[in-house]
C-alpha cells in the first residue's frame, strides 16, 4: 500500500451489527442522519444568540462594557455555587472511639429524664468545687503585726504618676518608717507600660516599671527600688513572690536612696538611675506569709468539667451555652479579672457584663451560625480537641498571644511599638488565606453571595464609623468576634477551630474589658499618651560654679490656655509657679558642692492645676556643665489602664 494512502482498518463485526443504521436521504434537501431526539441536559444553559444577551435581567446593565458584563455574569454564576451544593457535614475519623462517651451514657442512663437530672448535678458539682478552691485561695496567713494581707493589682506604687504626688512630694509621705503585708496575683511580671515614662534619661516603654535591685548583683540581699516602681513587679524581681503564683510579703520605705542597680532577675531587668529619689523601697526578709493565686487551680477544674461535658453532650445548645458560661466566669474570676479590691466586688462586677454577654450568646448560637456549625457533629473528640480547645486559646488571650508585640490597634501603638507592623502584616496574610478557604467553602454551599451582602453591610457600617467627625473607631476583641463568628457557620474542621478561638476572644474582652464603646473620642484613645501640648524653650541656664546653682529662664507663654511653670527635677516636681507670682520668671537650683550625682530637669507649662507636656530631660552633671534636653517631650505619668491600677497604695494600709 501506499504511503500516502490512508490505511482502512478493519472493524469487529460484532461492532459493525451495534452501530445504528438509518437510511441515507433520498434526496439533497433531505435533514441529515442523526439521532431521532435531541438529547438535552437540564443542567445546560441553552445556547442564546448575541442579539438577546442584553435581554432579561441584564438589560439594565446595557450601558456597562460588554466585556466587563461578560466576565461579571461569569463571575456572578461562581458565587452562586454549583447546580447540587454540597452541606459540609463533619465525618468522625475513628468513629467507634468519638462515639464511645455516647454510646457509654446511652448504656447506662438511657432515659432523657435521667439525663437530665445528671446535666444538673455535674453542673451543681462544678460550681461548688469551683466556689470551694476560689476561697480557699483567699485565705493567707497573717503577718505579725501588719495582719491580713491587702490585695493590690499589678500596677500599684507608693508614687503618684506624673506630678500627683505635688511639690516636693509632699502628697506621698511619710517618705519613710512605713510598712504593709501585700499580696499580688500571678503574673505581674507581664504587666508593662505601654507609654514611655521617664526615668532620670530614659523612657520605659513595653516593659514593667521597676528602678533598681539588689545593690549588690551577686546576691538577692537588701534590694532597694524606686518608689515609684510596681510593687509587685519589683517584688518578683526580688525573689519575695513567684510570677507564676504570686503570694505575699512586706514592703517598707526606707527614704532618700541613690545609685538604682539595673539587674536582670527572674524575668524582670529592673531600669538603673545614677541619682537619687526621695522614697524608696525594700522588703523585709525572712517573713512568714503563705499565700497563693488559685487562677491556674481554677483553671485546671473548668478545663476538666468542660472538657468532660464536651466528650458525653451531643446536644448543640447544652455544649454552647454551658460551656459559654462556664468560661466566662473562669476568665472574670479568676485567670483575667478586671481590677478589684474585694470578692465580693468582682462578683458583682462580672454579674453586670454577664447579663448582657449571654444576650450577645444567644445572638451568635440562633443568628450567627453557631447552631449550624455544632448541630448533629458527633465528632465528640474533633468537637472537644477543635472548638473547646479553640475557645479556650482565645479565652485566655492575656497568655496565648502575650508574645505578640501589639497591645492596641491604634495608629499610635502600631508606630511606636517594635515589631508591631511586622505582626500586623504577618496577621493579615495569615486572614487573607483563612477567609479564601471560608469563601470556598461557602461557594460550595451555595450561601456565598448571601454572606457577601452581610459583610458589605458590615463594610459600609465600618466606613462609616470612620467618616464621623471627631470620633475614632475602635475595634475591640468582643467586636472582632461579632464580625467574624458569620464567617464560621458552616461544619468543617476548620470553622470549627475559627469560631472556637472566636467566641474565647469575645469572652475575654468582655469578662475583663467590658462593653467598651466602638466609637471614642481622641482623649479617650490618648490615655496618658502626650498631648502635643507646646513645650517651653530654654534660655542657656547661669550655673554658680562657686555656690554651686543653675538658673533656668525661658521664652514666654505660647499662649493664654497656658498660666503657669513646672519644673521637674530627678522625675520630682520641684517648682510650681503661675504668671505674675513672684519668681514665675526664673527657677533657681542648689546642690552640694561635693555631689557626685548627676540631676534630671524636665519643664512644663501648667494650665490649671493640669501639666501640658515635659520636655525630654536635661543634665546637670557631675562637674557642673549642662547638657540641653533633646528635641520632643516626655512621659511622666503610666498607663492607666483603670482607676485601681493607676492609684498609689491606698493611705489606710500605711503603717
Amino acid at each position: 500500500m501506499s504511503n500516502n494512502q490512508l490505511e482502512i482498518r478493519s472493524v469487529s463485526p460484532d461492532i459493525e451489527q451495534q452501530r445504528p443504521r438509518s437510511p441515507s436521504p433520498v434526496h439533497p434537501d433531505d435533514p441529515l442522519n442523526g439521532p431521532e431526539h435531541l438529547e438535552f441536559n437540564e443542567d445546560d444553559d441553552p445556547p442564546t444568540p448575541r442579539f438577546m444577551q442584553d435581554q432579561g435581567s441584564w438589560k439594565k446593565w446595557k450601558w456597562v462594557p460588554y466585556p466587563i458584563r461578560k466576565y461579571g455574569k461569569a463571575v456572578l454564576k461562581w458565587m452562586r455555587g454549583p447546580q447540587n451544593p454540597k452541606i459540609w457535614k463533619i465525618e468522625p475519623l475513628f468513629p467507634v472511639v468519638q462515639h464511645a462517651p455516647l454510646r457509654l451514657l446511652d448504656k447506662f442512663l438511657p432515659n432523657r429524664r435521667h439525663q437530665i437530672l445528671l446535666y444538673m448535678g455535674y453542673v451543681a458539682v462544678w460550681i461548688i468545687t469551683f466556689a470551694i478552691v476560689m476561697w480557699r485561695g483567699q485565705v493567707a496567713s497573717e503577718v505579725g503585726i501588719y495582719g491580713q494581707p491587702v490585695d493590690i493589682g499589678c500596677g500599684v506604687a507608693y508614687w503618684s504618676s506624673n506630678n500627683g504626688c505635688g511639690i516636693d512630694g509632699v502628697n506621698c509621705r511619710p517618705f519613710n518608717a512605713s510598712a504593709f503585708a501585700f499580696r499580688c496575683p500571678s503574673n505581674c511580671a507581664s504587666y508593662r507600660v505601654l507609654n514611655p515614662r521617664a526615668v532620670g534619661a530614659e523612657e520605659v516603654i513595653y516593659a514593667p516599671l521597676v528602678v533598681g535591685g539588689p545593690p549588690d548583683p551577686v546576691n538577692e540581699e537588701n534590694p532597694v527600688y524606686r518608689g515609684d516602681s510596681f510593687i509587685c513587679g519589683a517584688a518578683i524581681h526580688s525573689g519575695i513572690i513567684s510570677n507564676s503564683q504570686g503570694g505575699c510579703g512586706v514592703v517598707s520605705l526606707v527614704g532618700q536612696q541613690e545609685d538604682f542597680i539595673s539587674t536582670n532577675r527572674h524575668g524582670i531587668n529592673s531600669v538603673g538611675f545614677d541619682s537619687y529619689f526621695p522614697l524608696s523601697i525594700t522588703f523585709q526578709q525572712g517573713v512568714e506569709c503563705k499565700a497563693k493565686d488559685v487562677r491556674w487551680s481554677l483553671l485546671a477544674v473548668t478545663v476538666v468539667f468542660t472538657t468532660v461535658l464536651s466528650l458525653f453532650t451531643i446536644s448543640s445548645s447544652v455544649f454552647f451555652f454551658t460551656i459559654f458560661i462556664g468560661i466566662f466566669w473562669q476568665v472574670g474570676m479568676a485567670s483575667d479579672p478586671p481590677a478589684y479590691d474585694t470578692i465580693p466586688g468582682l462578683f458583682s462586677d462580672i454579674l453586670g457584663k454577664f447579663l448582657p454577654a449571654m444576650f450577645c450568646a444567644w445572638v451568635f448560637y440562633d443568628k450567627m451560625g453557631v447552631r449550624r456549625t455544632l448541630q448533629g457533629l458527633t465528632a465528640q473528640i474533633d468537637k472537644t480537641v477543635l472548638w473547646l480547645g479553640g475557645c479556650w486559646v482565645g479565652a485566655l488571650t492575656n497568655y496565648t498571644f502575650d508574645f505578640i508585640p501589639i497591645q492596641r490597634l491604634t495608629a499610635h501603638d502600631l508606630d511606636q511599638q517594635p515589631g508591631a507592623k511586622a505582626a500586623l502584616s504577618i496577621i493579615i496574610i495569615v486572614l487573607f488565606f483563612v477567609v479564601i478557604g471560608q469563601i470556598w467553602c461557602f461557594r460550595q454551599e451555595g450561601r456565598l453571595i448571601r454572606y457577601l451582602k452581610l459583610y458589605a453591610l458590615f463594610l459600609l457600617g465600618i466606613i462609616i464609623c470612620l467618616a464621623l467627625p471627631n470620633l475614632n473607631l475602635r475595634i475591640h476583641h468582643y467586636v472582632l468576634a461579632l464580625l467574624l463568628v458569620p464567617g464560621t457557620s458552616m461544619q468543617t474542621r476548620p470553622s470549627l477551630l475559627f469560631q472556637g478561638i472566636l467566641i474565647g476572644f469575645f469572652v475575654n474582652g468582655i469578662a475583663r474589658w467590658g462593653f467598651d464603646a466602638v466609637l471614642q473620642t481622641s482623649g479617650d484613645l490618648q490615655g496618658d499618651a502626650q498631648l502635643g501640648s507646646p513645650l517651653p524653650v530654654l534660655l542657656e541656664p547661669i550655673i554658680n560654679a562657686t555656690l554651686s546653682t543653675i538658673t533656668f529662664t525661658w521664652q514666654a507663654s505660647p499662649g493664654v490656655r497656658y498660666d503657669g511653670m513646672s519644673v521637674l527635677v530627678n522625675d520630682v516636681e520641684r517648682y510650681r509657679q503661675f504668671w505674675g507670682d513672684e519668681g514665675s520668671d526664673h527657677f533657681t537650683w542648689s546642690r552640694d558642692n561635693d555631689s557626685s550625682y548627676n540631676e534630671y530637669f524636665r519643664f512644663g507649662f501648667m494650665s490649671g492645676t493640669q501639666s501640658g507636656d515635659y520636655t525630654k530631660a536635661g543634665i546637670w552633671t557631675t562637674d557642673l556643665s549642662w547638657t540641653a534636653p533633646a528635641a520632643g517631650p516626655s512621659r511622666m505619668k503610666r498607663r492607666a489602664l483603670d482607676a485601681h491600677e493607676a492609684e498609689p497604695v491606698p493611705r489606710s494600709v500605711w503603717k
